[in-house]
């Protein structure tokens, strides 16, 4: 483990990653930093970070301002790379720790150049852009289908979208939004 690292791992929980900063609330094995999200601001200095992973963890705070903090402690450049319950995701539902579920246009409103035009007046941090949006499926014995429906509906951000404004985002849930966004 190497606390001096230029990645962070935020809500590592037991993933923990050599040569990575691994932080987490509870003062798990292998976790460098114990911080809890909902205090801020994290206890790093500006521009610390190359890459910063969020895996299944804002989902259970309140992401904006954990979002301008991990702005702040980027580097310009750098990948925040995010996974996150889909809004049609039944883990979504299942956990009551849970606080939000994402669709492919959310993290929209942090970036300079978005479908939804510039949101500057929501927030005083931006993203420059988003680098990759993925949705993940299942793949149970039981949902054999999810096997095709996962690069059909990744082929292009149309097929995402068709995919979320239609039925078939109910018949065929999702279960994660992958993202990456670059400082």
């Amino acid at each position: 483990m190497t606390v001096d690292a230029d990645k962070l791992n935020l809500g590592c929980g037991t993933d923990i990653r050599e040569g990575w900063v691994n932080l987490d609330s509870a003062d798990l094995p292998g976790v460098d930093v114990v911080h809890d999200l909902s205090v801020l601001p994290l206890p790093f200095e500006d521009g610390r970070f190359s890459e910063v992973l969020c895996q299944d963890v804002l989902e259970h705070v309140d992401y904006p301002p954990v979002l301008r903090e991990l702005h702040r402690v980027m580097i310009p450049g750098g990948r925040l790379k995010i996974s996150s319950p889909h809004f049609t995701s039944v883990a979504f539902y299942i956990d009551p720790t849970h606080k939000t579920a994402f669709s492919i246009d959310t993290f929209g409103f942090f970036v300079r150049e978005s479908t939804y035009g510039d949101r500057a007046y929501y927030f005083d941090f931006r993203f420059q852009r988003i680098e990759s949006i993925r949705l993940v499926f299942h793949r149970y014995r039981l949902q054999p289908w999810n096997y095709l429906v996962e690069p059909l509906v990744n082929s292009s951000l149309g097929m995402q979208r068709y995919y979320e404004e239609t039925f078939l985002s109910r018949l065929f849930p999702a279960s994660n939004l992958e993202i990456v966004l670059v400082k």
